[in-house]
C-alpha cells in the first residue's frame, strides 16, 4: 500500500447530534493534535520531556483496524501523547515493521518538510537550553526578521532536529504579534504549540483543501525573504509564501511555498506511516 499524499490529514467532523437539523449544520473543524514517527520511543519521550512536554498516555495497539487505518500490514504501535501547554504531540514508534529513517540530506524546501513551532517565552535561554542539550542546528543561529517583512517583523526563530532528525522550531513573538496568549506572563520557558508547518509546492491548490473542502480559516499570509530567512531556513536565497490557517481551536497549520530556489525535491511516492519521515496532523 503506498501513500501519495504530501501529509496526512485525519479529519473529525463533531456533529451536534441533539437538533433536529442535523444535516443542515456544518461540521466544527479543530486541530486536535500533531502526530510524528519515531524509531525509538524511549529516547523520543526523554529529549521532549527536556523541553518540559509531559507525557499523559502511553498505550501499545495492534489488530487489522489498525493495518488498514495506516496502511502498514502487520502494525504494532506504541503511541505516547506528550502536552505542552494546551497542545498535545503524539509520537508513534512502529514495533512491528519498522520503517526508514528520515533522509540524511533533507532540506528545509524539500516537499517532505514537516515542523511544530514551539512558543518559547525568551529566545536567548531557549536557545541555551538547546545547546546545553547538545541538539543538531538547522538554522545558523537565532533569527530576528526585519521590518522589511511587516507581518512577522520582530518574531524571533530558530530551527533544530530532535534525535531522529525531525525539524522543530522555537519561536518567540513580540507583543502585537500571533496568538494573543502567547503574551501571557509565565514562568515556563517552552509554552505550547504555535503551529504545524509543512512544505508545499502550490498555495492555490493546497487553500482549496484545507481552507475550502476541510474548513480551516486563512489567518495571514506574508513573503518572507532576506538573509535573516536564509539563515533560518538555511536554504541560499530563500523566498518563501508564508500562508498560516487556524481551525477554531488547536494549533495551526502554515504553507511553506519556496518561490526560490524551487529545486526542493517532492516528497517519494512509497511513504509509509512507519518511515520515520511520516507526520500527521488530526
Amino acid at each position: 500500500m503506498k501513500f501519495r499524499t504530501h501529509t496526512r490529514i485525519v479529519v473529525v467532523a463533531l456533529l451536534a447530534l441533539c437538533s433536529a437539523s442535523i444535516f443542515a449544520q456544518s461540521p466544527k473543524v479543530a486541530v486536535e493534535s500533531i502526530g510524528m514517527t519515531v524509531s525509538d520511543m524511549d529516547r523520543s519521550v526523554e529529549f521532549y520531556s527536556a523541553l518540559t512536554f509531559q507525557k499523559v498516555k502511553d498505550v501499545e495497539v495492534s489488530g487489522e483496524q489498525y493495518e488498514h487505518l495506516e496502511g502498514v500490514f502487520g502494525a504494532r504501535m506504541r503511541i505516547v501523547r506528550m502536552q505542552l501547554g494546551k497542545e498535545f504531540l503524539d509520537l508513534t514508534q512502529y514495533l512491528a515493521p519498522p520503517g526508514r529513517p528520515i533522509p540524511p540530506d533533507s532540506r528545509s524546501n524539500d516537499l517532505w518538510f514537516q515542523h511544530i513551532a514551539i512558543v518559547v517565552r525568551d529566545m536567548d535561554q531557549a536557545f541555551e537550553k538547546l545547546r546545553a542539550l547538545k541538539v543538531p542546528f538547522v538554522s545558523t543561529g537565532p533569527q530576528t526578521l526585519p521590518p522589511s517583512i511587516k507581518a512577522a517583523a520582530g518574531i524571533k526563530a530558530f530551527y533544530f532536529r530532535d534525535p531522529d532528525q525531525h525539524n522543530l522550531e522555537i519561536i518567540y513573538f513580540p507583543p502585537g504579534k500571533g496568538d494573543p496568549r502567547w503574551q501571557e506572563k509565565t514562568d515556563k520557558l517552552f509554552v505550547g504549540i504555535d503551529h504545524t508547518a509543512i512544505g508545499i509546492s502550490n498555495t492555490d491548490a493546497c487553500l482549496k483543501f484545507y481552507r475550502d473542502l476541510l474548513g480551516l480559516r486563512k489567518a495571514g499570509e506574508s513573503e518572507n525573504f532576506g538573509t535573516e530567512q536564509e539563515h533560518l531556513n538555511q536554504v541560499f536565497g530563500a523566498h518563501l509564501r508564508i500562508t498560516g490557517l487556524r481551525a477554531p481551536s488547536g494549533p495551526g497549520i502554515e504553507f511553506l511555498e519556496y518561490l526560490t530556489p524551487r529545486d526542493g525535491r517532492p516528497r517519494p511516492a512509497d511513504v509509509h506511516a512507519n518511515d520515520v519521515v511520516h507526520w500527521q496532523t488530526m
